[in-house]
């Protein structure tokens, strides 16, 4: 019986990439999106026509209702969770710390943070043998923002990343004996829409002279190291923030 996997935000960008490669090693998974019905279809269409088990399901992470939602119909669909990927996210438009609004900081704490911790508590309860569990993996999307700041363009983007990681490491802590590894990837320049969602569509290119090996990432790069984290080769593996930043 394949192994069932929630990946947040997982439409587009790194999260399609991690689905795509974690449906070819085996896993049932579940294709969140928000709001973009049309590209989580896609993902799941090809995933069918390839052999794989899929589904798309429709949750605001931020919306605690809508994610109690989303588990129920993923329990009754595909089974109890074995793995869950953190990966939905948003930046903003470029901006200085005394140029934000508390909105657009509650919008990307809202998003970025509770979402995460909300899927992640939802996942433990299925995960845990404390909950009567077999156990389970849990990667969140971090960034290598979380260790440079982002200053000039996304100290908030930043700042919630920071937060991953301290949840990442205290999560890890807490669950660690009771069958349930939690890790994160830092992705650093990488190829994907969400720099045109802050108004940067030439983001990587613009800055890939900051990073040592002189180019941005692929999604694909990422989704490697992400299904790595989930899979049983990394089975003494967590706590761990891995770097995808090409050395940036």
């Amino acid at each position: 019986m394949d192994k069932v996997l929630l990946v947040t935000g997982g439409g587009r960008g790194i999260g399609a990439a991690t689905v795509q490669l974690a449906a070819q090693q085996g896993w049932a998974v579940a294709v969140n999106y928000a709001a973009n019905s049309l590209a989580a279809d896609e993902v799941v269409r090809a995933i069918r026509a390839d052999g794989g088990t899929a589904m798309s399901v429709q949750a605001d992470v931020a919306d605690e209702t809508q994610v109690l939602a989303m588990f129920k119909k993923i329990d009754a669909k595909l089974g109890r969770l074995n793995g869950l990927v953190n990966n939905a996210g948003v930046v903003d438009v470029t901006a200085r710390v005394d140029e934000m609004s508390v909105a657009r900081w509650r919008r990307m704490f809202d998003i970025n943070v509770i979402g995460s911790m909300l899927c992640a508590r939802e996942a433990v309860r299925r995960m845990s043998t404390k909950h009567g569990g077999e156990g389970g993996s849990i990667v969140n999307l971090s960034s290598a923002a979380a260790r440079l700041g982002a200053a000039g363009q996304y100290v908030d983007y930043a700042a919630a990343k920071g937060a991953i990681d301290a949840f990442t490491i205290g999560l890890a802590r807490e669950v660690g004996g009771e069958g349930i590894r939690v890790n994160a990837v830092r992705p650093g320049l990488i190829e994907t829409e969400i720099h045109a969602s802050g108004g940067l569509p030439n983001r990587v290119n613009d800055l890939k002279h900051q990073v040592p090996m002189q180019r941005g990432g692929s999604a694909d790069e990422v989704a490697q190291a992400i299904v790595w984290l989930l899979s049983d080769a990394a089975s003494y593996t967590t706590m761990s923030l891995m770097d995808v930043s090409g050395g940036r």
